[in-house]
């Protein structure tokens, strides 16, 4: 029985202050709507864009490029959160967590070469290009 009165006296103190917390909320949600102001101009159902009026469709076609730079960030910021799980039980790993973490940072270098060549980090112009046409820019007519 002395079980059950220990159990009460430690969650009354929760239940005031959700109430508390609870009231306040509701409290001064309704001050907001009732001091708040209640006039709709045209300007306050468009969306806020930093004072710049939005022109044309909400809906822009991204590039593919846009949602590939997007995955490989994704992938590489979980591997920071691998390796930091790792650098936290570094002692209790041993030398078997020391070569499992250098196999996985090796296989991720791999990844981050073989995406590299392939051109999926190129989302930029091509320097190449630039470089040619400001040679043919540069050049004096007349002379090729």
């Amino acid at each position: 029985m002395n079980t059950a009165t220990e159990t009460t006296t430690v969650l009354w103190p929760l239940l005031v202050y959700g109430a508390i917390v609870v009231s306040l909320a509701i409290f001064i949600l309704g001050l907001s709507h009732l001091l708040g102001e209640r006039k709709h101009d045209r300007a306050k159902g468009e969306p806020y864009e930093g004072g710049i009026v939005s022109e044309g469709s909400a809906r822009l076609r991204f590039s593919s490029q846009f949602y590939l730079i997007g995955m490989l960030f994704v992938i590489f910021d979980v591997e920071t959160i691998f390796i930091f799980s790792w650098a936290i039980a570094f002692r209790e790993l041993g030398w078997y967590g020391y070569v499992g973490v250098l196999s996985f940072i090796g296989l991720l270098v791999v990844v981050l070469i073989y995406e590299w060549r392939n051109g999926a980090l190129d989302f930029g112009p091509d320097g190449k290009k630039i470089l040619q046409a400001y040679k043919r820019m540069t050049q004096k007519p007349g002379t090729a």
